[in-house]
């Protein structure tokens, strides 16, 4: 199971390589057609979030998606077909402590494993959404994906960035949308949001990026 591992993280990290919207089609594993992106497994579509105009940019692997801008978007999609061991976890746990199990062991272990002190802030599973879905928010020291950006400003202490985190199940695949709160790392002067506020600021944004997808109609086969 390493490969999700590399693959949830590599997307995150490797914006210096990611492309303009217009060149999406030739140097993606997925393709854009439109203003969709359209994911390699045929598995869902989703309406770009971000606009050429302002520097948008998609990087994409086979199993997970990254889109970001110039100014204050960083949201990426992570799509992963559960195999036979991943059925089972599911089946021997139960949904909630499924997508718990799957957020520490895979999502959160990458953010440990590359920024030292990340920690999950809170978590809460919303049984009414797609089946039973799970909404993380997590705290990472140095893990801003804005510290390019102008207006950041690097002090001598350890930016502490915070990612808002939904994860569900649909059709034999695993989903993981994840987001920057932008805020946080741009407003470093003025910033006075309470964790309350940034919560609801990443919940809203998660449930507009979900609004996005479209899923396809097609089930993951068993992995072989």
């Amino acid at each position: 199971m390493r490969s999700l591992r590399f693959s949830f993280l590599a997307s995150l990290l490797l914006a210096s390589v990611s492309v303009s919207i217009t060149q999406a089609q030739v140097r993606l594993a997925g393709r854009v057609e439109g203003t969709y992106y359209i994911a390699p497994t045929g598995s869902y579509k989703i309406a770009i979030p971000v606009l050429p105009e302002l520097g948008g940019k998609i990087v994409d692997t086979p199993e997970v998606v990254t889109f970001e801008d110039d100014f204050n978007v960083h949201a990426s999609l992570a799509c992963f077909r559960m195999d036979a061991t991943q059925r089972w976890e599911h089946e021997t746990r139960g949904r909630r402590d499924y997508l718990v199990w799957f957020f520490t062991n895979f999502v959160q272990a990458d953010f440990q494993s590359r920024f030292t002190g990340s920690k999950v802030e809170s978590a809460k599973f919303i049984p009414a959404m797609e089946g039973g879905a799970l909404l993380c928010f997590n705290l990472l020291p140095g893990g801003t994906m804005f510290a390019d950006r102008p207006s950041f400003s690097t002090t001598d202490d350890v930016f502490v960035a915070k990612r808002g985190n939904l994860l569900f199940l649909r059709d034999g695949f695993v989903y993981v949308l994840s987001i920057e709160l932008a805020e946080r790392a741009l407003e470093r002067r003025t910033y006075d949001k309470t964790v309350e506020q940034e919560d609801e600021l990443l919940r809203k944004r998660l449930m507009e990026m979900l609004g996005r997808i479209t899923f396809l109609t097609q089930s993951a086969e068993p992995a072989k």
